[in-house]
């Protein structure tokens, strides 16, 4: 059955949403041109049902992957199954793989609301609001359960990319992962991972998280005409995935590395107690480009 679909729109952009498909992100469009801020999202890839063929969605309540089928809370080991088709450990949280309810809604607001028992209670909020071309993403999630869990944030976009997209975003250090994907060591950044300034995407795969980061980047897509100036709130890391030979990367906001529930410390994650609650927020501001600006 085909998802019922919710429009915001501004003077500038045009957001589309599915909310029974993980409060996703469809498409987010420049509205006078149709131009994709976001990796479009065609009915092809709407009709999969699959929030990860979609412009972006939520990582409740962890972000990527958890490694030993679970992991401790104070009350015991929370066990946890492998959520995905495509991977073999469990990912991304559970909010992406339920329906949303929506709780309000304007021309240019949503507020969208899941209650979860998966893989513990816990209440999540979404609001969504575009002013004079900016998208505001709002996560808000509140722990239901009798017992405290650990949880963490994040976002998931997909944004295109050509061979003159660039990206700023300053970090610190980058955590190596091996053959599973998950972290080994925090390192000092390769020169070819280092986004303190504007420079464009490695060739190679990039899938790793980033630390000590103040929350900004810059995404200069020159070849579309347009830039994104980005602000995250709640979120010292991000993960950056650069496939090979795909035309998408994504730079995704969270609050904490991956597999986190098993670093020492657990940076990051916030244990709450029942009724507590946390949240993550981002910001992406559309920008035309001049026609002269460099594209190398």
């Amino acid at each position: 059955m085909k998802p019922t679909l919710l429009e915001l729109e501004d003077e500038f952009t045009r957001l589309t949403l599915a909310p029974e498909l993980g409060a996703s992100i469809v498409n987010w469009t420049v509205r006078s041109t149709g131009q994709p801020l976001l990796r479009h999202a065609d009915e092809h890839a709407l009709n999969t049902g699959l929030p990860g063929k979609l412009g972006c969605f939520p990582l409740i309540p962890w972000s990527n992957r958890i490694a030993d089928g679970g992991f401790d809370c104070p009350e015991g080991w929370m066990a946890l199954t492998p959520n995905s088709l495509t991977d073999p450990l469990p990912i991304h949280g559970s909010a992406w793989q339920q329906p949303w309810e929506v709780v309000s809604q304007s021309n240019n607001e949503v507020i969208l609301q899941l209650d979860s028992s998966i893989p513990f209670a816990y209440r999540a909020r979404q609001r969504f609001h575009l002013s004079a071309g900016t998208l505001s993403i709002e996560l808000h999630v509140t722990h239901l359960a009798e017992h405290a869990a650990w949880h963490g944030l994040g976002l998931h976009p997909y944004l295109p990319r050509t061979p003159n997209t660039r990206l700023q975003a300053p970090a610190r250090h980058v955590w190596l992962c091996d053959e599973t994907k998950l972290p080994t060591e925090l390192s000092a950044l390769p020169v070819e991972w280092d986004f303190q300034q504007l420079k464009s995407l490695p060739e190679s795969l990039v899938d790793n998280g980033f630390c000590e980061w103040n929350g900004h980047c810059l995404i200069q897509q020159p070849d579309l005409g347009y830039e994104l100036d980005c602000q995250a709130t709640g979120s010292d890391y991000y993960l950056l995935y650069c496939p090979v030979g795909l035309g998408f990367f994504c730079i995704e906001p969270v609050s904490h590395p991956v597999n986190a529930h098993h670093l020492p410390g657990r940076p990051g994650l916030r244990l709450l107690e029942q009724g507590q609650a946390t949240e993550l927020g981002f910001t992406l501001q559309y920008r035309p480009l001049q026609a002269d600006t460099p594209s190398s």
